[in-house]
């Protein structure tokens, strides 16, 4: 009996999902098909409580993987862009409605959005902002609005930036793992987790200046869009001056103290709307699908985004896999109808030898053609060894680059292996170097040199390369390398980068080098989206590795993923010196 209802629920069970399953796949068809409208007297609302990535593949079981995961699902940087370019001359968009209580991006990412947002406003159409809460990645959008409203009871954060670094050195220790360190840079601290408890002051001396130069940026264009003076904002900000809602007003930082029935009522005046009535919002999901950004062109600029940490071979998402990004460069390099190459980049790095193979192909690909870096949040050690080869690199101000320098771990499992499991080791070797690499016991003095070595090589070749690419001497190069992290503003200032702007301003530049005029030419991104049940299949794995890793280890799930990234790693590293949380 009991093998009967273990038999029938198994059956029962396999029946479900199968239901499931065949109900998801031809909503799936269904809704990509079906044509998205757009009514008149419409708001477009951009909502950004969810990481904002570079581009994102139309998946049409986001909603059903948050509900397992619950992980907010990413929104596209490229989406939120072309829906306000297009909302600009639209004549059903009446205005904009942000709900932007905290921004899930990089401030490079957010300098492009309002940007963006700035450039909308000159259409004569508004822009309303709504939150009970403004962080401050929030509100550095929301200031560009013509109606900033704030919960009576709620609050604006205007306290200054902070970034704080997770050390793992204590956890190591209790665990018996002694990481070996092989490194070149006095900056290149992107170690110091794993051997100190706290940052050296390198480590801190470029936070500081970097986050200061960030805060710089965000303080002056915040005083521009409200009217303030620069000054006075830094003062309200230092001396945290703004305490209650009331403050918040009273500095001029909202135009109003409400709630979301007051913004819908200014909403329905704005479209002509008598009270009460429904008025018609479109998510940018549902927008950027009613409309195409770029109209046919035989003349095509190939835009290739670069997201995610870099690794060897295909990769996966989030990680930059140089087989798959160098075989589109070739791909465009060899296509007569891509006149010029726009590389976004958004990495802090990895493997040297990934981000090695993958500057090759942009050298090869700029003897043919323009190939242009556009530098999102992060393009930093390995984002900027992609980029240095380009021919202009573009960067926002408040982008984080540099980080010229290299590093390797090799971890020493032998004392965690023995004392926490019992496991011990012997071996046979033909060579005395035969297992040079091996994680079970602890490298000699000769070996651990022979390692250094290799680091130093890298580091001559990293910065040989970086010079040759920028047309610097490599004394020059030496002064601004060491695996200092730079803010835009001051790369631009050192030599290692040419142009300060966003993706647009990239585009054009590569629009002008080819040749080409405005109207001439349409954008193809790269790498393209995949078949809609390769696309299926992929997500559906993604959600299964991130819903068991997230039951497993619970709120600790971010920490280990660090841990696992960086002690699983192999080779050299040309990767940021810290993972820069900037809030």
């Amino acid at each position: 009996m009991k093998s009967f209802f273990k038999i029938f629920f198994a059956s029962l069970l396999a029946l479900v999902i199968f239901f499931v399953g065949f109900f998801l796949i031809f909503a799936g068809i269904a809704s990509q098909d079906s044509e998205v409208k757009i009514s008149e007297n419409s708001f477009l609302e951009i909502k950004l409580n969810r990481p904002i990535v570079e581009m994102t593949s139309d998946d049409p079981f986001a909603e059903f993987s948050q509900t397992l995961t619950n992980e907010p699902t990413p929104i596209s940087l490229k989406d939120i862009l072309e829906s306000i370019e297009h909302a600009k001359t639209d004549d059903k968009i009446k205005g904009i409605y942000l709900d932007v209580p905290y921004v899930m991006a990089g401030f490079a990412q957010i300098e492009e959005i309002r940007n963006a947002l700035i450039d909308f406003k000159e259409s004569g159409k508004p822009i309303l902002a709504y939150s009970e809460t403004f962080t401050e990645t929030g509100y550095y959008v929301a200031s560009v609005a013509n109606d900033i409203v704030l919960n009576p009871a709620g609050m604006l954060d205007m306290s200054g930036l902070t970034s704080e670094v997770t050390f793992f050195k204590g956890t190591l220790e209790k665990l018996n793992v002694e990481p070996q360190i092989f490194r070149v840079g006095t900056f290149k601290s992107a170690v110091e987790p794993f051997i100190r408890k706290d940052m050296s002051e390198a480590s801190k001396e470029q936070i500081s200046v970097l986050l200061n130069s960030v805060y710089g940026v965000f303080i002056k264009n915040i005083a521009e869009s409200r009217g303030i003076e620069a000054s006075e904002l830094r003062a309200i900000s230092d001396e945290l001056k703004v305490r209650t809602t009331e403050d918040a007003l009273n500095y001029k930082l909202v135009t109003q103290l409400g709630y979301y029935d007051e913004v819908l009522t200014k909403m329905r005046e704005i479209t002509g709307l008598e009270e009460g009535a429904k008025i018609p919002v479109n998510s940018v999901k549902k927008y950027s699908k009613s409309f195409v950004a770029d109209k046919y062109n035989t003349n095509r600029i190939a835009v290739i985004v670069a997201e995610g940490n870099i690794v060897s071979g295909k990769g996966g998402e989030g990680s930059i896999g140089s087989d798959v990004f160098a075989k589109e460069i070739r791909k465009a390099r060899l296509d007569d109808k891509i006149k010029a190459i726009v590389l976004r980049i958004n990495s802090p790095g990895g493997s040297a030898l990934a981000s090695d193979v993958m500057w090759r192909e942009v050298k090869l690909a700029k003897k043919v053609k323009p190939v242009i870096a556009s530098m999102s949040s992060v393009a930093a050690s390995g984002g900027y060894y992609m980029a240095m080869a380009c021919d202009t690199i573009v960067a926002q101000p408040n982008t984080i680059t540099g980080s010229i320098g290299i590093f390797a771990i090799i971890p020493d499992l032998s004392k965690f292996m023995d004392t926490k499991l019992g496991i011990t080791f012997d071996r046979v070797s033909t060579g005395e170097y035969s297992d040079l690499y091996t994680i079970s016991r602890s490298l000699n003095d000769s070996e651990k040199q022979i390692i250094q070595n290799s680091v130093e090589r890298g580091y001559e070749d990293f910065t040989s390369k970086a010079a040759e690419g920028r047309n610097m001497s490599i004394d020059e190069l030496l002064n601004v390398a060491s695996g200092r992290v730079w803010s835009g503003i001051e790369a631009k200032d050192n030599g290692l980068v040419d142009v300060l702007g966003g993706f647009d301003d990239a585009v054009n530049i590569a629009a002008n080098s080819a040749g080409l005029e405005e109207g001439d030419y349409m954008r193809v991104y790269y790498p393209e989206k995949k078949p809609f049940f390769q696309q299926l299949l992929s997500e559906m794995g993604t959600s299964a590795k991130i819903l068991h890793k997230k039951y497993t280890y619970g709120e600790m799930a971010n920490y280990v993923e660090e841990l696992e990234y960086v002690m699983e790693n192999k080779g050299l590293q040309t990767r940021m010196p810290f993972d820069l949380e900037i809030k």
